[in-house]
Formats: structure tokens, sequence, C-alpha cells
């Protein structure tokens, strides 16, 4: 039995030292405020787990990188994904809209909300294959 517990206390160790410290990029098009909204949750777990998030915004959901981004509320927290957005950057998630949104959504990067940028695909291709970044798409 003891064996047992020290195993488990092993394991759940290796589980979060793994956490830790992880890449992760979560990438959200979905026009889904529902979709928009559990990708955030997701993103903001994994970061009060030690994960070091990069949210990728694109189509659709490329409006919550938008200063003064509205939308619905979700409950049961009564905050809408822009707002989680900002929560989750205010936490140290970075934050960035596809490089094809900017000049297929007419709008422009002065616009967009302090501290998001837009991504350049030359880089966004290299993190995206860094072989332990995990990727996660809504």
């Amino acid at each position: 039995m003891k064996k047992s517990l020290i195993a488990a206390a092993f394991a759940l160790t290796a589980g979060v030292a793994q956490a830790e410290g992880q890449a992760v990029t979560v990438i959200v098009n979905s026009a889904s405020t529902m979709s928009q909204g559990v990708a955030l949750v997701l993103a903001t777990q994994m970061q009060e787990q030690g994960g070091q998030v990069h949210i990728l915004l694109c189509d659709k959901a490329g409006d919550l990188a938008l200063k003064g981004a509205g939308g619905e509320a979700l409950k049961p927290k009564n905050v809408t994904p822009a707002q989680m957005l900002d929560g989750a950057m205010k936490k140290g998630a970075t934050a960035s809209v596809c490089a094809l949104y900017l000049p297929n959504s007419g709008h422009t990067p002065d616009q967009l909300k302090d501290g998001v940028t837009a991504a350049k695909p030359d880089a966004m291709g290299k993190a995206l294959l860094e072989p332990q970044r995990k990727v996660v798409v809504f």
C-alpha cells in the first residue's frame, strides 16, 4: 500500500513537472461564442497549470483582439470571450491575430488591443514545429 502511494505521488509530481513551462498554442478561428469561450477557458487552465500559452486568433475569432470587443457573456461567470482573452493576457499569455486577419477584415494594427500583434507566418510556422509544443485548435 505504501509503495502504491509513493508511486502515485511520483506520477502526480511528474505530471505537474511536465506542465511547468509546456509551450502551448491555442488556435481559435470559430465564430461560435461558446467555442471561443471554451478555448479561452482551457487556455487559462493550461496557464494556471504552468503552461506557456500563445493564443492565435483568426477569421471571426480575430474580432476578439479588437479594442472594445464586446460579445455575448457566457455562464456561469458571465464574461465574454473578449474578456477571457484579456484575463489570459493579464496572466501572461501572448496573443496574435493570424497574418491573414488584418488584410482581409478591413481592420488595422492600431485597432488591436495592447499586446496583440499580427503573427508572422515564418515565426508561427517555426513555433508550431517545435517538438514539445502542444497545439489545440477551436
